[in-house]
């Protein structure tokens, strides 16, 4: 039998190698001249980037699908894990190291602060009771199908987050809990900033988000030793020794599908007007713009398809000539009125003046990522997603505003320090991922029923039609777009009554 994947993401990677060790021959076209999708690079005058994702948690969904393959994930994919995440400077001076360790986190946050460590540890622990309850559910499992839920083991874990349902914190928002708990405003914004590891406001995304940190501060946070590229480039060269196919500059025009015993099934695709029959289709691509450019015959799914989306990213990728040894692998330099912040992208779509910048440094785990002496800048600001704003002139007020607060906050003139610079921006997101808006994240998550609201990993009237990636069920980011990847595999085993 035969499968084809629609874009080579990360999922679409992942859910390659998954069909492939199933036993379908496995092609994967993708329209970019590269692999990886928002898992690229970018190499510059001496400077090497990760152009895309730059956190990389639960390892574990990388290196399970080398086990699949019956591979060694040590000897293909090597990578550390971080003592310290994340440092975290403030306008009047705080600087604060948010270290790996639980006891030792709560202890600087005790002295820099003054927080309460008790506090703090049971926010952390909260963090992690959000996490057992949700992650297989939500997680690693479909919400569309019954059989996902009939299953004894299945059945088991939803009783018991039925029955803990209150721990999941539904009904308040994230700030509304982060307050209620931890009160000094500088640790309500450090815990509030993770509403935008998917995208979302932290003033209206439900508290449920704070499952986020113990991603970090339970199970880790860690660097892969080629860069964060890698993952993706790993992973297709895994692709590659199992058999997969990857055609690059092929964009797929549409999927085909035709009436087969009163149903709808999938056939294959339509690449540079050639056929190419397969039993399976799997979209990587964002399910928004799959309805609108592939399957424009078909009725799409419009309440869910128009749910608002996710923010955007500006990125500016800086050569910068000398080295800050107070700047660590992720860096936050935070903005003095985090909800005036919020409000500027999600309500008035636009950039705050003072906008919360981060900024990533790989060459200090990978050296040679920048010259010696050098460092590798990668600036990044949330913003509104692409909806017709004047962004040449947004851009450049941005990167003053950057480099302003960056002089300011490192007590030295960054601006003279760029030796090369290259820039990504909602547009760019938008034509290069074929990210609907160029949101990052598919769908906000700025309401409680928004789990709920994401596409399904299956199309529920063409039988055989599947979607995986960061816009569909579980959601964003490298781990969820992983865990798509399982699901759909899951689905197309139980689909053609195949043994998992």
């Amino acid at each position: 039998m035969k499968a084809v994947v629609i874009g080579s993401g990360i999922a679409g990677i992942g859910v390659a190698i998954r069909l492939q060790c199933m036993g379908f021959q496995t092609e994967v076209y993708e329209a970019n001249p590269y692999t990886g999708g928002k898992l690229s690079e970018i190499v510059q005058d001496g400077y090497r980037f990760d152009a895309g994702p730059s956190l990389f948690t639960l390892p574990e969904m990388v290196t399970e699908l080398f086990q699949l393959a019956g591979e060694n994930p040590d000897e293909h994919f090597p990578y550390i894990r971080l003592e310290t995440i994340t440092n975290y400077f403030f306008e009047d001076g705080t600087f604060l190291k948010a270290y790996a360790e639980p006891q030792r986190y709560a202890a600087e946050l005790a002295e820099k602060l003054g927080a309460d460590v008790q506090k703090v540890m049971r926010f952390l622990e909260g963090s992690r009771e959000k996490y057992e309850l949700t992650a297989d559910i939500f997680l690693k499992s479909t919400l569309h199908r019954l059989s996902a839920f009939t299953r004894p083991s299945a059945l088991r874990k939803v009783v018991k987050a039925i029955a803990q349902i209150g721990k999941l914190d539904l009904f308040r928002t994230m700030n509304e809990a982060n307050k209620a708990l931890l009160q000094h405003p500088k640790l309500v914004q450090l815990f509030n900033r993770y509403a935008t590891y998917n995208g979302s406001n932290p003033y209206e995304t439900p508290a449920t988000l704070n499952v986020i940190p113990h991603l970090e501060h339970g199970i880790g946070a860690f660097f892969p030793k080629g860069g964060m590229h890698e993952i993706s480039q790993s992973l297709v060269r895994l692709a590659q020794r199992k058999g997969v196919q990857f055609y690059t500059e092929s964009p797929v025009s549409q999927i085909i599908t035709r009436q087969k015993n009163g149903k709808k099934l999938a056939k294959g695709i339509v690449v540079k007007g050639q056929e190419i029959r397969a039993d399976v289709v799997v979209c990587n691509m964002d399910v928004t713009n799959a309805y609108r450019k592939l399957l424009p015959q078909e009725k799409a799914p419009y309440k869910i398809l128009n749910q608002p989306k996710s923010s955007s990213a500006l990125i500016f990728y800086w050569g910068i000539s000398r080295s800050f040894p107070q700047l660590d692998l992720h860096n936050i330099f935070f903005s003095t009125d985090y909800r005036e912040e919020f409000a500027h992208i999600f309500d008035k779509k636009t950039i705050s003046n003072d906008p919360t910048i981060y900024v990533n440094i790989t060459s200090k785990y990978k050296p040679d990522d920048a010259p010696q002496g050098c460092e590798n800048w990668f600036v990044m600001i949330n913003v509104p997603n692409n909806s017709g704003q004047d962004w040449d002139a947004l851009i450049a007020k941005a990167r003053r505003d950057i480099i302003a607060k960056l002089s300011r906050m490192l007590q030295t003139d960054i601006a003279s320090l760029i030796a090369t610079e290259a820039i990504l921006d909602p547009r760019s997101i938008e034509s290069r991922t074929s990210s609907a808006m160029g949101a990052l994240y598919g769908n906000s998550s700025n309401n409680r029923y928004a789990a709920f609201l994401r596409h399904a990993n299956f199309s529920n009237k063409i039988s055989h039609l599947y979607f995986c990636g960061g816009s569909v069920h579980p959601g964003g980011g490298i781990p969820l777009s992983l865990c798509s990847a399982k699901i759909v595999s899951d689905l197309v085993a139980e689909d053609f009554d195949m043994q998992r």
